[in-house]
């Protein structure tokens, strides 16, 4: 019994629960195809079964019926021909059907098990006669098909069936058997296949009734056990055929039929039982499974014992010997049961209940579980790769292009043409080149051929009334001294000069009348030699303005390649022409898509997709052989290959690249296209119908249409001739019947294969299929891997002395590492077989980076590990369905390394997969952080992703919208371009299983849906938006909740809104967190994707959210209830607050001894105050300032006013203030940015730099200028970035929506020495999203800070940590964000405004603090952080950092907001503030 057939038995419905219950778990998507387990031959081959679970579930697909059999029997019953069988007769009757032919039927009666026989003959001399029959078992007369047929029968569209007649002398013989009781009745016509004729019975159907079966049986019930031995015995007679529901059922009835028929005849029920499980009853089991077997066991319970031992076996492939091995070793199970006295009947009761014990069943399962390769052990940062990202933009140059001779004629004659130009084309002559320009003029069609050859040409030409045909031209048309040939003119070009011009053309002009004609194919002789387009003829097509499409605005294609593209539209007519010329058109464009950079080959890739996906025209009245195609694939992805070789930094795109065109190679692989088609026809006698138009399609233009088609049929025939299968394949791929027919050589037929033809179209099928996927496919595994470790076939009629070598210096046991990935690419439990694929890619990865002739290969291997990936895990959903959170964790795991290993830049990814790796070893450990940890690595694998994506998004979209629009290519494709490539990649698969695990890890944490930053309640309208950047300046009438997809964290919060619910995580104590605090707003955070939509679904509607420390409940609210929930005393005006204008102080730097309220802010004051009075632990560095008004002073220095004289252009310095502010006033926004260019300009009075030199010094700390002068201007512009972040556009709305006077905003400068710190904290004293101030809440970021405060992604470490037991920290999240700011010693200088001084106005955060130095972004490795992996390190740290908070709030006596660097362990606080 084979795995196919074992699963089709447990589902054919006649072997009922409670029989085979232990079986039930089986799925049949887990056979393994071509598995024959326990069929069981003495001396033959096993045979394949042709049960297929595979397409079980297509036969149920609803049909589209084409031809009913009405249509053949439409005429009234009454005119059909009826011969009754007497039940207990043998009858004959005879027909005269036309001429010389005549018919005659006989019918048997069936006897008792047997069959009732109908036998039909024909006189006649032909040999081309088919009955085309159907049977009946009511009165409604719908034929049915019955599952027992004359050989060589075939399905005819679902309806029918057609039975070929066997030659006997001088007459047609066939012979039916009915063994199904229900049918009452057979029904036929004849059809002559030569001559296309019908043979009716007076123009109906001849109708045959078949004699009744004796019904007189007692009324007793049949035990279902015995129905179902009969049924199962039944199908094994019948060959094991693949049942529909319905079949099952009858099959079931039928078998109960008969046994009834046996109870009639007076045999008991015991007698019946021991007549089906005997071994003597070899009638009833025709099929010995074991030839010359001697045993009391019964075949049936044999055969469900392998069945049993197999499916414990971990359902394994076993060859034609283990099986028969097994199936004796099952029938010694059994007969160790019979030796110690257990009945047959008792065995047969165990064996259903799995109770036959074996120890070898025992021994395979662990033999199975241990088949899987064992990974070697890698250093992981070996992948890391790492290439520096240019800026994403064309250069252009301004030199004006030098136009060709042929160019200059062009402009000239559409200059002087009338009409509008339907075709125009240059084509390369070598380094010479030749004009087509089509046109209408006068209702006429002209033709304009020019070139620049320099000796005399000919024109060889023809005109068309179907593409591409030579017929030869009306003489009334000829031009002066034109030749008339067969099917075919030739005309000579005449030699002119315009307007003076110092070159020469020579040009023909060629008028047409007659609109019948639809283009022109010519070729041109010249100097005795005959040219071509690029070995095929030329074409001037004439009506393509009749299909022109309507190109849409292209836009100024910022961010694109624009050259490139532009100069791939004018090609796209000449590439639409077929494969070929696309191909090598492709390949001229490599060299300036390659010196164009990632633009140059993201215009390529786009093109290429755009074809891939069927928008662009694969073929257009041009017959090219297919290893003309292959050949031009080959020279391109040679030439890919080389660019992959020689600028590694480009990878990841060629890669995408090469995944849109096929492998492609020199002549063989592609002309076998041609030849191996003929072979299938003539092996398979197929020649005609579906299979002819196929093979002209195939020699007209292959395409990869023809995989999917040969797929289709493969399927068809697997499925029992099932049509349905065929369209649903096509169909799944994107080719309709429309598509079909649109083909130059269309398609028009449905197959129809007899199934006698089945095994040798299967065979010669499959090896076609390889051979279509080695030209066209590039993500195929099993021909990229055949492709790379070589074959050799000297088979008939397939790859006939083909011969592919084996790439050179593949690593050992690399061939035993893809077998193993070819035989469990279709697992369903792909663990193994994912771990198989990614150990393949490993060792392939360095070879990818070395010289190889075959590197492309290579290439393409990789691809398809890389796909094949992707379809496993999306086959494996199921598997992880209930799977513990370990196991989907490495399936992650997994699918990140894949990931790494395709794509450049992946730094971030294998920090990813190192994190995975470690919060698997923390869950194997029993560590209780397991969960919160791997949500954290959970979050950063997103944020990857999405950055990636974003990548995509930046390189591609630009390029499809521009290169769309040109081509017209439909608008929906454009707009879901990069989210399709993204698609198609494992990143999708990845993010599907990241979804998966979230709320596992939420729950397992006991994180909740929510993350509650501002716990306010709130009543307002949902307005959904996808960035609150977009909306931060709006200003809502009524009181509105923001629903915002993407919040960074330094964007305002609008007016008018009262609650910010995000999916985004920002810190807690980010600017948009604290600015939702002070201002009374509702911010929460939610992870849970289904609570987002449902609050998404009340938009537009009036809400209400009641936020606790965890949740947010929310409810919908009635108009009246928004009135009544305003309590008129509450509502107030907006704080009254003043900025007080500050005044110079005669001082350009103080010390923090002269912090005063009128020379600094509070930044810099509280920073004074800690000197001294906070723990010795506890550091504060040395600080100097810049005080009020020195801006201001600077501003209106002498040295200043050529300067600013200089930026607007000789006007008076008193009007250029002014006027700025007067942009500003208007509304005009981009006056914020003209101040702050204005303020970077000014130079440093003499006088500041001598100050703050001695300042600095006399403080101990190190002054720039002592490295050298570029030092201190440094420094200096760090100094002026501070002043004009007066003017960012956060800090200006901020100030104008609280109404406060910007221009009395004064800007001090804190000067302090930077700390290289290894983290930076910011510390609450009083929680801030419960309100708890008995409990600190802090979090921690790797480097500066800057990370933690700016808008930078991902998520800090946050912990709390009691007042009264600051020596227990609890951490609440690890950290994911990706990027940690590190620095040399340097000097930082801090904004410090006025502004911070008022109550109720967060000031701080609104203004930048920068330093002299840039930052390096490192990307962050937590699995080595000690802060991450050390414990007692940890516990250490934030303890320390809880402390230091405590101190400092007792010391002012109320809540801080405090921000600090860990540095050697050591912490120093660089600022404090009041908590808002």
């Amino acid at each position: 019994m084979s795995n196919t057939i074992g699963n089709n038995l447990l589902h054919q419905s006649f072997l009922s629960p409670t029989v085979f219950e232990h079986q039930n778990r089986i799925n049949s998507s887990t056979c393994t195809g071509g598995n024959t387990f326990f069929q069981p031959q003495a001396k033959s081959p096993v045979h394949k079964s042709p049960i297929s679970t595979e397409f079980h579930g297509n036969r149920l697909t609803a049909q589209k019926n084409k031809l009913r059999m009405g249509k053949q029997r439409a005429v009234s019953r009454s005119t059909q021909a009826v011969l009754a069988a007497d039940p207990s007769s043998e009858l004959t009757e005879k027909f005269k059907l036309d001429g010389n032919l005549e018919l005659q039927v006989d019918v048997r009666p069936p006897t008792s098990g047997s069959a009732s026989v109908v036998n039909i003959q024909v006189t006649t001399s032909s040999d081309s006669l088919l009955l085309h029959w159907g049977a009946i078992k009511s009165q409604i007369g719908k034929w049915i098909l019955p599952n027992r047929r004359p050989a060589g029968t075939v399905v005819y569209k679902n309806q029918a069936l057609r039975s070929p007649f066997v030659k006997s002398g001088s007459n047609l013989i066939l012979r039916i058997e009915i063994d199904d009781p229900a049918i009452q009745a057979l029904e036929f016509l004849i059809f002559d296949n030569a001559q296309n004729k019908w043979y009716k019975y007076k123009g109906g159907n001849f109708n045959i009734k078949l004699p009744m079966r004796d019904s007189r049986t007692p009324n007793v019930s049949v035990p279902e056990d015995l129905v179902q031995v009969q049924a199962y015995l039944r199908w094994e007679r019948k060959g094991k055929q693949m049942y529909t529901p319905e079949q099952e059922k009858e099959e079931y009835e039928a078998a109960r039929t008969e046994l009834l028929e046996e109870i009639a005849k007076g045999i008991s029920i015991q007698d019946l039982r021991t007549k089906l499980t005997s071994k003597n009853d070899k009638n009833e089991r025709k099929e010995q499974l074991v030839s010359g077997t001697k045993s009391n066991i019964p075949d049936d319970l044999v055969q469900i014992q392998s069945f049993i031992r197999w499916e414990k076996a971990g359902k394994p492939n076993y060859s034609p010997e283990q099986q028969l091995k097994e199936f004796e070793e099952s029938r010694k199970d059994l007969e160790v049961e019979l030796e110690k006295g257990v009945s047959l009947d008792e065995i047969r009761k165990k064996i259903t209940k799995g109770e036959i014990q074996t120890k070898v069943a025992k021994q395979l399962v662990k033999k199975s579980t241990v088949e899987r390769i064992q990974r070697k052990k890698r250093d992981i940062m070996q992948l890391v790769t790492k290439f520096d990202s240019g800026p994403i933009e064309e250069t252009f140059t301004s030199e004006p292009q030098v136009l060709s001779a042929i160019q200059q004629f062009a402009r000239e004659m559409e200059d002087h043409i009338d009409g509008p130009i339907l075709n125009q084309k240059i084509y390369k002559l070598s380094d010479k080149e030749l004009l087509v320009l089509v046109a209408k003029s006068s209702g006429k069609t002209k033709v304009c051929l020019a070139t620049d050859l320099p000796e005399p040409v000919v024109l060889h030409w023809a005109l068309s009334k179907s593409p591409g045909e030579w017929t030869a031209p009306p003489s009334t048309i000829l031009p002066p001294d034109s030749v008339s040939l067969d099917k075919a003119a030739q005309t000579k070009f005449a030699t002119i000069s315009l307007d003076n011009r110092p070159y020469k053309v020579q040009s023909l002009e060629i008028t047409i009348q007659d609109e019948d004609f639809v283009g022109m194919p010519f070729v041109l002789l010249s100097g005795g030699k005959w040219m071509k387009n690029s070995g095929s003829d030329f074409y001037a097509e004439f009506n393509t303005g009749a299909k022109e499409v309507q190109k849409k605005d292209a836009g100024d294609g910022k961010g694109t390649s624009k050259s490139l593209l532009n100069r791939i539209a004018e090609l796209e007519s000449e590439a639409q022409k077929s494969f070929m010329h696309r191909f090598n058109i492709a390949a001229d464009l490599v060299d300036q898509a390659t010196k164009g950079g990632e633009l140059g080959l993201a215009a390529i890739l786009v093109w290429m997709r755009f074809m891939a996906t069927r928008q662009l025209i694969w073929n257009k009245n041009y017959n090219v052989k297919p290893r003309e195609i292959s050949k031009a694939q080959d020279r391109l992805t040679d030439l890919l290959q080389n660019v992959y070789k020689n600028s590694p930094q480009y990878r990841e795109i060629l890669r995408m690249i090469m995944s849109t065109v096929g492998r492609g190679g020199e002549g063989d692989v592609g002309q076998r296209i041609r030849d191996e088609i003929l072979v299938i026809q003539r092996n398979n006698n197929c020649k005609g119908g579906m299979m002819e138009e196929w093979h002209q399609k195939l020699h007209n233009n292959t395409s990869p249409d023809d995989v999917v088609i040969c797929q289709a049929l493969i399927d068809y025939i697997k499925s029992d001739f099932d049509i349905g299968v065929y369209w649903k394949t096509l169909n799944d791929n994107g080719i309709t019947k429309e598509r079909l027919l649109s083909y130059d050589r269309a398609i028009h037929s449905e197959p129809n294969f007899r199934r006698d033809q089945k095994d040798g179209l299967l065979r010669d099928l499959g090896n076609y299929m390889r051979t279509l996927k080695a030209v066209h496919s590039g993500a195929d595994l099993e021909s990229a891997a055949t492709n790379c470790m070589g074959y050799r076939s000297e088979g008939k009629g397939f790859m006939v002395g083909v011969q592919i070598n084996p790439v050179s210096g593949l690593p050992s046991g690399f061939p035993e590492l893809l077998q193993f990935v070819l035989a469990h690419v279709e697992d369903k439990n792909v663990e193994s077989l994912l771990e198989g694929l990614l150990e393949a890619r490993e060792e392939l990865r360095p070879l990818l980076s070395k010289p190889n002739d075959r590197l492309k290969d290579l290439i393409f291997l990789d691809i398809a590990l890389d796909s094949t990936v992707r379809t496993a895990v999306e086959r494996g959903y199921e598997e992880l369905s209930n799977a513990s959170p370990e196991k989907t964790m490495y399936f992650i795991s997994l699918v990140v390394e894949n990931l790494a290993l395709s794509v450049d830049n992946n730094e971030d990814l294998i920090y990813c997969l190192k994190g995975w790796d470690l919060a698997i070893s923390m869950l194997k450990s029993g560590n209780d952080d397991w969960a919160l940890f791997a949500k954290s690595v959970l979050d950063r694998t997103r944020l990857a992703l999405a950055s990636k994506a974003e990548s995509y998004h930046q390189l591609l979209q630009p390029s499809a919208e521009y290169l769309g629009a040109l081509l017209g290519v439909d608008q929906w494709a454009v707009n879901i371009f990069t989210e399709e490539v993204i698609r198609g990649g494992s990143a999708a698969s990845l993010s599907s299983l990241l979804n998966r695990l979230d709320p596992i890890l939420r729950q397992t944490a006991n994180l909740g849906s929510w993350q509650i930053i501002s716990p306010v309640e709130a009543i307002g309208y949902v307005v959904v938006v996808d960035e609150l950047l977009s909306v931060q300046n709006e200003t809502y009438s009524k009181p509105t909740i923001l629903l915002a997809k993407s919040v960074k964290g330094e964007e305002e919060i609008p007016d008018g809104a009262v609650a910010l619910l995000t999916p985004d995580m920002p810190d807690v104590l980010s600017h948009v967190s604290v600015r939702a605090r002070n201002s009374k707003v509702c911010f929460a955070t939610c992870f849970d994707t289904k609570i987002l939509a449902d609050i998404q679904a009340y938009e537009g509607k009036l809400l209400r959210l009641k936020p606790s420390s965890a949740d947010v409940v929310y409810s919908e609210m009635k108009e009246d209830d928004l009135e009544s929930s305003t309590n008129p005393e509450e509502v107030s005006s907006a704080p009254s607050m003043a900025l007080v204008r500050k005044q110079f102080a005669s001082r350009y730097a103080i010390s923090s001894q002269e912090f005063t309220t009128e020379m600094v802010g509070a930044k810099s004051r509280n920073i004074a105050h800690l000197k001294g009075k906070v723990p010795s632990w506890v550091n504060i560095p040395t600080s100097v300032a810049l005080p009020f008004g020195v801006f201001e002073t600077v501003l209106s220095d002498n040295i200043n006013q050529a300067i600013l004289l200089l930026a607007i252009h000789f006007h008076a310095v008193a009007t250029k203030w002014p006027t700025l502010k007067g942009k500003l006033n208007e509304g005009n926004i981009g006056a914020l940015g003209e101040i702050r260019n204005t303020v970077l300009e000014l130079a440093a009075p003499p006088q500041l730099v001598k100050e703050l030199k001695e300042t600095m010094q006399s403080s101990g700390m190190p002054w720039p200028g002592d490295e050298g002068a570029q030092r201190w201007e440094q420094a200096w512009l760090a100094i002026k970035k501070v002043w004009a972040s007066k003017w960012n556009e956060r800090a200006y709305f901020s100030t104008r929506k609280v109404k406060l006077n910007h221009d009395n905003l004064c800007m001090a400068v804190l000067v302090q020495e930077i700390v290289n710190a290894d983290y930076a904290f910011v510390i609450h004293t009083t929680n801030p999203s419960s309100g708890d101030s008995s409990e600190i809440y802090a979090e921690v970021v790797k480097g500066l800070g800057e990370t933690l405060v700016g808008a930078y992604p991902g998520r800090s470490l946050s912990f709390i940590c009691k007042k009264n037991d600051l020596n227990s920290p609890k951490v609440l999240g690890y950290p994911s964000k990706p990027i940690g700011l590190f620095i040399r010693r340097s000097i930082i200088f801090r904004s410090d405004s006025n502004g911070e001084d008022l109550e109720g106005y967060a000031g701080a955060g609104l203004y930048d603090s920068v330093p002299m130095d840039k930052e390096d972004e490192v990307v962050l490795d937590y699995t080595s952080d000690a802060l991450i992996i050390d414990g007692k390190f940890r516990h250490s740290i934030l303890s320390s950092i809880a402390r230091a908070g405590s101190a400092i709030e007792e010391l002012y006596g109320s809540a801080q907001d405090i921000e600090g660097v860990v540095k050697d362990g050591k912490i120093y606080v660089v600022q404090t503030r009041p908590q808002m």
